[in-house]
């Protein structure tokens, strides 16, 4: 048996599966006191400034700010699921980053639709004013 093969056989026996059956190196935890940290401190400022924005009335116009808001909310859950939930390109083949991507397509899909339906159906079937009946009857 050459080194070679009995590095590669020490290396797959340290391998084992963790309670959540991901792949990991024996003694190797999912973060890391230092990731986390970052993690919360990230989180804290990211809810701050919106705040701060809002509390204060910084920009003065509400749907700039409400738009704002939102960016700063998917930021941090971009900040949630790399520091906290551990996702990345390369846990799990791949395979989380795709179920995110779908999920994600999803979401705006029938976000957009519902905002959709309900613009057409407050313009097209709200009733009429008594200043509009008015100038409707003959």
């Amino acid at each position: 048996m050459s080194s070679a093969t009995r590095a590669n056989s020490a290396a797959d026996a340290a391998q084992t599966k963790d309670g959540h059956g991901h792949d990991s190196v024996e003694g190797e935890p999912h973060g890391s006191v230092r990731g986390y940290v970052t993690g919360f401190v990230l989180s804290a400022i990211l809810t701050a400034i919106p705040f701060w924005l809002v509390m204060g009335d910084v920009i003065g116009n509400a749907r700039i700010t409400g738009f704002v808001v939102m960016a700063f909310a998917m930021v941090q859950v971009v900040v949630h699921m790399i520091y906290f939930l551990h996702m990345d390109t390369r846990s799990e083949g791949g395979w989380t980053v795709l179920a995110l991507i779908f999920t994600a397509t999803l979401v705006v899909i029938t976000l957009v639709g519902s905002l959709w339906v309900m613009h057409h159906l407050n313009a097209n079937m709200m009733p009429m004013s008594a200043e509009d009946m008015k100038q409707h009857m003959p």
